[in-house]
C-alpha cells in the first residue's frame, strides 16, 4: 500500500512540470526574434502618407549599364563660326548689332563709309568717259572705212587708203572693248563692296551683312571707328548645334570611341538630358594635364545650351549587368547599415537591412536582402528612418 502512495505521487508531480512547461506565456513575454521583428517595422498611417507623398514600387530586375562621367563645357563648333569684317578700309557709320543678338542670313550688322569703293567709283565714272568718247570716234572711223571701200570699187581711190582706214576703225573698236573690260572689273569689285550696277553713286556706304543665322558673339566697333581691309568686326556663331567639350585624362580614352552617344546634363535643367554624339577624340596630349581634348556634338535648336556653360557628360561603357536595383532614394543608412524598407501592410513597413553593389547613374545594385517583385519605399524613405529613430520627421 505504501509503493502504490508512493508512485501516485510521482505521476502528479509528472503531469504538474509538463503543464507548466506547455502553459501560455505570461502578458507581455516576447522571444528574442519576435523582438527583433517588432523593431524593424515603422507604421504611419495613411494620412500621413499621403502628406510626405510616400511611394513605393516592387522591386525588379534591371539592366544596368555603367557610364563614364567627365564634366565639360559648351562651346561653338568652328565650322559655324564666322567673321564678319570690311573688305575696303572705311569708316564706321552706323552699328545696327550687339553681342547678343540674333541676326538673320544677310541681315545688315553695320554700314561703313569705303574709302575705296568711292575710288573705284570715280574710276568707274572716269572709264564710263572714255568709252564715250571711242564710241565717238568709232562712228566716223566706220564712215571713213566704208567709203574708201567704195572709192577703191570704182578705181576712184587706192587700195592702201581703204585698209588705212580699215586699221584705224579696228583700233578703235578694240580700244572701246578694253575699255568697257575696265569698267566691268571695276563693277566687279563694287559688287563684292555690296554696290549694285542699279544703286546710285552718290554714296559710297558699304553693309557689313551676317553670313548666316546665328548670334553676334562679338562686336567690336562704334560709330567714327576707322577699320581697316580685313579687320574683324562682328562674330557671328550658328549654335544650332554645339560641341561639349571636356577633358579626358589618357587612362580613360580606352573607354571613349567616336560615334557614341553621349549624355548632357546641366545644372539649369536638372531633370532633362541632351543627348549627343563623340565626333572629335584629340590625337595629341596635354603634357602638362595628361589630358586629351573630346567634343560631343549636340542639337541646340531650342537655343538653351549657352556658350561656356558648364556640363556633365556621361558615356556608356561596355559594363552591362542584369541585378535588382533601387534608387538612390531608396537606400537609407541607419547604424552605419544599408536599409530600405518594404511594405508590410497598408501602414506598416519593414527596415531591410541589405547588401549593396555598384551604383550606375541612379540606380544601385542590391545583392543580397531582397527579392524581386517587393514592394520598397522609393518616396518617403527618409521619413520612415526618422520614425524609427525617434525623431522629427526631417527633410529628404
Amino acid at each position: 500500500m505504501k509503493n502504490l502512495i508512493v508512485a501516485l505521487a510521482c505521476v502528479a508531480l509528472l503531469v504538474t512540470g509538463c503543464n507548466r512547461k506547455n502553459a501560455p506565456k505570461d502578458e507581455g513575454e516576447t522571444t528574442q526574434s519576435e523582438t527583433t521583428n517588432k523593431n524593424n517595422l515603422v507604421e504611419m498611417m495613411t494620412p500621413a502618407q499621403q502628406h510626405i507623398g510616400l511611394l513605393t514600387v516592387p522591386a525588379e530586375l534591371t539592366q544596368l549599364k555603367e557610364y563614364f562621367r567627365v564634366t565639360g563645357t559648351v562651346q561653338p563648333i568652328d565650322s559655324r563660326v564666322g567673321e564678319v569684317g570690311p573688305l575696303a578700309r572705311g569708316r564706321i557709320i552706323e552699328v545696327y548689332a550687339r553681342v547678343g543678338d540674333r541676326a538673320q542670313a544677310g541681315q545688315i550688322l553695320a554700314t561703313f563709309d569705303n574709302v575705296e569703293a568711292g575710288e573705284l567709283i570715280a574710276q568707274e565714272q572716269s572709264a564710263h568717259a572714255d568709252l564715250e568718247r571711242l564710241k565717238a570716234q568709232l562712228i566716223p572711223a566706220t564712215r571713213q572705212t566704208e567709203r574708201s571701200r567704195r572709192l577703191a570699187d570704182v578705181g576712184a581711190g587706192a587700195e592702201k587708203d581703204y585698209e588705212s582706214s580699215k586699221a584705224e576703225q579696228a583700233s578703235v573698236e578694240a580700244n572701246i572693248r578694253s575699255q568697257q573690260a575696265m569698267i566691268d572689273s571695276i563693277r566687279l569689285r563694287l559688287r563684292r563692296f555690296g554696290v549694285s550696277d542699279e544703286q546710285g553713286r552718290g554714296s559710297f556706304k558699304t553693309a557689313l551683312k551676317a553670313p548666316f543665322a546665328g548670334v553676334v558673339t562679338k562686336a567690336m566697333a562704334s560709330p567714327g571707328d576707322v577699320v581697316d581691309a580685313g579687320r574683324p568686326v562682328f562674330t557671328v556663331a550658328d549654335l544650332s548645334h554645339v560641341w561639349v567639350q571636356a577633358e579626358v585624362y589618357e587612362k580613360d580614352l580606352g573607354r571613349i570611341r567616336i560615334g557614341q552617344d553621349a549624355f548632357i546634363t546641366v545644372d539649369t535643367y536638372p531633370r532633362e538630358n541632351f543627348v549627343g554624339r563623340v565626333a572629335y577624340v584629340s590625337d595629341v596630349l596635354d603634357p602638362q594635364t595628361r589630358t586629351a581634348r573630346v567634343r560631343c556634338e549636340v542639337n541646340n535648336g531650342d537655343m538653351r545650351l549657352k556658350t561656356d556653360m558648364f556640363v556633365n557628360i556621361e558615356l556608356p561603357t561596355n559594363f552591362s549587368k542584369q541585378a535588382i536595383a533601387v534608387t538612390s532614394s531608396a537606400l537609407q543608412q541607419v547604424e552605419g547599415k544599408n536599409v530600405v524598407f518594404v511594405r508590410r501592410s497598408p501602414t506598416q513597413f519593414e527596415k531591410r537591412e541589405v547588401e549593396r553593389g555598384v551604383t550606375v547613374r541612379d540606380m544601385t545594385e542590391i545583392v543580397s536582402g531582397l527579392k524581386a517583385g517587393e514592394p520598397i519605399v522609393t518616396q518617403g524613405a527618409f521619413h520612415l528612418k526618422s520614425i524609427l529613430a525617434g525623431g522629427e520627421l526631417g527633410e529628404e
